[in-house]
């Protein structure tokens, strides 16, 4: 038998050391959780209460709506409801409410999946909370409410316990909506996920037009009774723009024929490489339309099954610099939330959609050609370096470092003035006049128009073609070739800005869009002036360049290059472009016109830009251009209620009386036709009660009465071949559309 060991006294004193060790231990807990319960107790007591019993939730914000200038909405938010599935509470009473909620679920939301919530709520019973539709309609989730009235009036007046529809409910959440469409899509970008802007508007603003998600959440009162508390969304900001979504839908639609008219007119394929136009108010910098082509559904961006991708494909391939356009390098909104990758990486389709997606008249660069020549002449002029009076000889070409650079014509226009030269369009008068100026000069007018600099237009994506300008290691025959605008590049807004500054006295505006926000109760909490930035020539400068510029357009045919662009009844003052594009020689040219109305009041510019025209002649296809200017200016004039001054000739009266056979804009002088039938579906009234929609499938038109009248019942005096008002019998100015009153002196510029 084993002997047991006894205890000693070394042993009891060890015991008794560690027992107090432990003791403290103890104490020192049990005091820490006194402290913590004195403390923090109720604190924490809530919490794990509240826990048990709710969730916080998020209350999403509502982004802030897009106007035009008379409050028609470009964009704007629509509520939405998320199916939130509560797999708990529906397997409640042994299951008896199952059957009855997913009867009613696949009722109401055809969308939803049936087979995953049925497996869903059958393998994980305890489930609280999952997501099972977004993005639902008021009218879809009011359809499963009334199912849901049903079930609980049944089960009142019912005996027995039958199920009812339960553990269903839905949060709120917004949409993005485009009610246009189309329509301007490349200034108002789009959103996408978590309230995210892209291009446009709806990039640069993103922080304005976004508000703060509020909070719905429960605490415990003093009490310990459980109470909610709602801490209300911020919403969004509201722009209000200078676009007009009339004048924006001219512009389009005129784009849109011209691709019609011209598509795979000389060679397969497209009208032309990229076309752009901007109509803007040179007095002040605003935009009223800015457009490209081809457009894209703002309501489904990705969507690219009625877009000619090829030539956006083909560019992608190449990697490279079309032409003289740079039109590869992505703009600053293209983000890894669009993309997987970088640029670098992107595949030929992602880079093909984002071309789309970028805004060519601020994106894009190019050589501006012949419309630059205004700013050498302008400078000049402003430096003292001329004095306007000067003649040059015009043989055809200048030998300049060895190379002989021809004008247009070249068999040579002989002796002609500063103004003659503007007129013609010579290259060897501007040669001569920027050798007068040197090139000192000549760049330090360049920087004064800030080319190679952002404008700063309130839009997402504008470059400055900084890296395709010259600078002071500029050689003679870079000065000549610059002088006519060739050899450096510029962007559509840089060109247009600059050039309003040309013609208004020399006051360079930062052209804009946005001209105030308004908080969610609709309340102007800020104007945004126009922003005068400099004077880049003086007034008696700018006077002269209106002169000059009046010649291009309104010279006899036979002595300007500008004459097609004039809109019937208006002065017009402008300069056409014609720059050849790199690899010199390959016949392929960008052509271009800017013009102004009227010639010595200029109220508003139009820049047209055709890159590489489907034309035979590109050189001799200016009048592309110009015609395309005339066709925006005639009917965006009258509706800005710029009325004409001129005659009009029997030949433009004709021209005036087809056009409107097609478009014939009512009596208000509002084009009721002028919102393209892309973008009528969902479009409202403007603020001022103009009616801006009618049915596309008509054509329909309004007496001054008001009364609706079809196209077939319009008639047109015999005597003078003007339309009369169905209402009053009165004949009417064909331009303007108001009554002549039989004082002829209106339109013929008489009085």
């Amino acid at each position: 038998m084993k002997k047991i060991k006894r205890i000693t006294i070394s042993m009891r004193k060890k015991l008794v050391v560690l027992f107090i060790i432990v003791l403290a231990a103890f104490i020192a807990l049990g005091y820490k959780l006194y402290a913590i319960t004195r403390d923090k107790g109720d604190a924490y007591k809530r919490q794990v209460l509240s826990q048990q019993k709710t969730s916080s939730t998020a209350i999403p914000f509502r982004r802030g709506d897009i106007l035009d200038r008379k409050g028609s909405r470009l964009a704007y938010s629509e509520k939405v409801y998320n199916l939130v599935i509560d797999a708990k509470q529906m397997n409640e009473d042994e299951g008896i409410n199952r059957e009855p909620t997913l009867s009613a679920i696949s009722m109401s939301f055809p969308e939803v999946d049936m087979e995953a919530l049925r497996k869903y709520v059958t393998e994980k019973p305890g489930s609280r909370y999952r997501v099972f539709a977004k993005k639902i309609s008021y009218d879809e989730v009011e359809k499963f409410e009334e199912l849901q009235k049903e079930s609980q009036a049944a089960t009142v007046s019912a005996d027995e316990k039958i199920g009812v529809i339960k553990g269903v409910w839905f949060e709120e959440d917004y949409t993005r909506k485009y009610p246009y469409d189309s329509l301007a899509c490349d200034v108002v970008g789009f959103v996408q996920g978590n309230n995210v802007g892209f291009y446009g508007l709806e990039g640069y603003y993103n922080d304005t037009l976004n508000g703060i998600n509020g909070r719905s959440y429960s605490y415990l009162n003093d009490d310990n009774v459980m109470e909610d508390s709602i801490q209300p969304a911020k919403d969004g900001k509201t722009l209000v723009t200078s676009l007009d979504i009339n004048v924006q839908s001219i512009v389009e639609k005129h784009i849109k024929l011209f691709y019609e008219k011209y598509k795979d007119f000389y060679r397969e394929g497209a009208a032309a490489e990229n076309v752009g136009v901007i109509v803007m108010n040179p007095n002040n910098g605003e935009v009223y339309a800015m457009a490209g082509y081809p457009v894209f559904n703002l309501n489904d961006p990705e969507n690219m099954d009625d877009v000619d991708l090829t030539p956006f494909m083909k560019s992608a391939s190449s990697n490279a610099v079309s032409g003289n356009t740079v039109s590869d390098n992505l703009p600053e909104t293209v983000s890894d939330d669009m993309v997987s990758g970088n640029a670098a990486e992107m595949d030929d389709l992602t880079k093909a959609k984002n071309a789309i997606w970028r805004n060519y008249c601020i994106s894009d660069s190019y050589e501006p050609g012949s419309v630059m020549k205004p700013f050498t002449v302008a400078g000049a002029l402003d430096a003292g370096k001329i004095t306007g009076e000067e003649s040059y000889d015009c043989g055809g070409y200048l030998e300049v470092g060895g190379f002989r650079i021809h004008c247009h014509n070249r068999l040579g226009d002989g002796l002609l003035s500063v103004q003659q030269g503007m007129a013609k369009s010579c290259n060897v008068v501007l040669m001569n006049i920027a050798f007068a100026m040197g090139k000192e000069e000549w760049l330090r007018y360049n920087r004064i128009f800030n080319f190679g600099l952002k404008t700063n237009i309130d839009l997402y994506g504008e470059t400055n073609a900084s890296s395709v300008i010259f600078d002071e290691n500029m050689g003679q025959t870079d000065l000549a070739v610059a002088s006519f605008g060739q050899g450096f590049n510029v962007t559509m807004i840089q060109m247009a800005a600059g050039f309003s500054a040309l013609i208004n006295g020399g006051y360079y505006y930062q052209p804009h869009l946005v001209t105030e926000v308004k908080n969610s109760d609709g309340a102007v909490i800020e104007e945004v002036e126009p922003r005068l930035l400099k004077q880049v020539i003086s007034e008696s400068t700018s006077k002269k360049m209106r002169d000059m510029l009046k010649t291009v357009v309104m010279s006899d045919p036979k002595e300007c290059t500008g004459w097609s662009a004039r809109p019937a009844g208006y002065t017009e003052g402008g300069k056409t472009g014609t720059a050849q594009k790199i690899p010199r020689g390959n016949g392929n040219y960008l052509i271009s016109f800017m013009g102004y109305v009227p010639a010595d009041d200029p109220q508003v510019l139009c820049y047209v830009i055709i890159d590489t025209p489907n034309h035979p002649q590109q050189s001799e296809s200016t009048r592309l251009a110009t015609t395309l200017n005339k066709d925006i200016m005639t009917e965006v004039l009258p509706y800005l209620n710029i009325f004409p001054t001129e005659e009009i000739t029997e030949d433009e009266r004709a021209q005036l009386s087809e056009s409107q056979q097609a478009f014939f804009v009512g009596s208000d002088g509002v084009s009721e036709n002028s919102v393209s039938a892309d973008s009528a579906e969902g479009a409202e009234e403007g603020a001022d009660g103009d009616a801006i929609v009618i049915n596309p499938e008509e054509t329909v038109s309004y007496d001054s009465a008001g009364k609706a009248i079809s196209q077939n019942e319009i008639r047109y005096d015999e005597a003078t071949g003007y339309p009369i008002d169905p209402a009053t019998g009165e004949v009417l100015d064909p331009v303007t559309l108001l009554p002549i009153n039989g004082d002829a002196s209106f339109i013929t510029g008489g009085q």
